[in-house]
């Protein structure tokens, strides 16, 4: 086939672009280029898709033989992953960028480009796998390794992006693994430290970088009585599950911690309590799509046994999930949960699996608390 590596500067990139040129495809390397501010360089491990990066991944095309292009998607890459990021917070929501990075760039924008230019398919350095059925159509599961298991965040791609979807790490035991591999390659990322945080916040002061780009403005503190407690600099930059930064004047009565439990953008205040009421059973997400052709059960609208998974790394839990469908059909996933998961928030996204497959996602609108159902997490 002819494939388009996208080369991220990484060695997991880097090690799924030689994977599909020894497979015998006619591989050509991308990289993207997703931020205009000059200079801009890794600081330590954090951050990607920087001008080092970009060197990194000419170097690895280098040795593997193949063409290297930098495509410049930094316009797309504001409007549909920062600004977006910006929006939900200002919402009182906790945003995951990388799910829209994924859903908006590397399999929207950059496969559409791709298609376009006569491409089979686009080759990524995720840990994930496809599969294809009899009947020609595709799932995505788990990869083998599941601590670094990244079919969460690709979580939202469709039945037809995984037509094009190529991801030959899928079945490594380990990143030691691929880190070798790329060593006896001769690539210069074997030892790279792998990237974490939020690629456009290097430094990793999410609260502060929010400040310079959301009007704050002062408001209350309360509890889940209402009683005002404390006062804020700004509802926005706080997110719920939070326990440090709430500089509160006094002591809970049982003298334990309090943790935010809810943030009421329209009246710009933030409640708190204590964090066993951080728990909920109740999920109900928007903006639904599915990892494939959907189950039967989501076009009868019938419950169906699940496991959720709403953090990256997070530990998968039991529960049953049902579609329900609004007059205009729009769909909503409601996933009642057999243990309860804490701190979790409006903007976040649930990942709902059968075995190791990925069923869909949807972005979270609420939660329901188990011991409060009117703290809803959202309103």
């Amino acid at each position: 086939m002819k494939v388009l590596a996208a080369m991220s500067g990484g060695v997991d990139s880097a090690v799924a672009a030689a994977r599909a040129v020894e497979a015998g495809h006619d591989v050509v390397g991308v990289h993207l280029a997703l931020s205009r501010m000059p200079g801009t360089l890794r600081t330590g491990s954090r951050g990607c898709c920087t001008i080092e990066d970009s060197r990194d991944a000419w170097r690895a095309c280098d040795i593997l033989g193949i063409p290297y292009y930098v495509w410049d998607f930094s316009e797309r890459f504001k409007e549909d992953v920062v600004d977006d990021f910006i929006a939900e917070y200002a919402a009182g929501r906790t945003p995951n960028p990388c799910m829209r990075c994924n859903e908006r760039i590397k399999f929207a924008a950059l496969l559409e480009k791709a298609l376009a230019l006569g491409f089979d398919a686009v080759c990524t350095g995720h840990y994930a796998k496809v599969t294809e059925n009899a009947d020609g159509s595709r799932e995505l599961h788990r990869a083998a390794d599941w601590a670094k298991d990244q079919s969460y965040v690709l979580g939202v791609l469709t039945h037809e992006q995984l037509k094009h979807s190529m991801f030959p790490l899928a079945e490594t035991p380990s990143k030691a693994e691929v880190r070798a591999e790329a060593e006896r390659r001769g690539l210069s990322v074997a030892n790279k430290p792998d990237s974490h945080d939020i690629c456009f916040i290097p430094d990793g002061d999410t609260r502060g970088w929010l400040e310079e780009r959301i009007e704050l403005s002062e408001g209350n503190i309360v509890d889940v009585e209402g009683e005002t407690i404390g006062t804020h600099p700004g509802a926005n930059a706080f997110t719920v599950g939070q326990r440090k930064g709430l500089k509160l004047g006094r002591p809970a009565p049982d003298g334990k911690p309090r943790f935010v439990l809810e943030i009421r953008p329209k009246e710009n205040t933030v409640v708190v309590g204590p964090e066993r009421m951080l728990a909920v059973d109740q999920l109900r997400g928007i903006k639904v799509s599915w990892a494939g052709l959907p189950i039967p059960a989501v076009e009868s609208g019938e419950e169906f046994d699940c496991m959720a998974q709403v953090r990256a790394h997070g530990d998968p839990v039991d529960a049953r999930a049902q579609v329900e469908y609004d007059d205009d059909g729009r769909q909503s996933l409601v996933v009642r949960l057999t243990e309860p998961m804490r701190g979790v928030a409006p903007g976040q996204t649930v990942v709902i699996y059968q075995g190791t497959r990925v069923l869909g996602q949807a972005t979270l609108d609420s939660a329901r608390s188990l011991e409060r159902p009117d703290l809803a997490a959202a309103r």
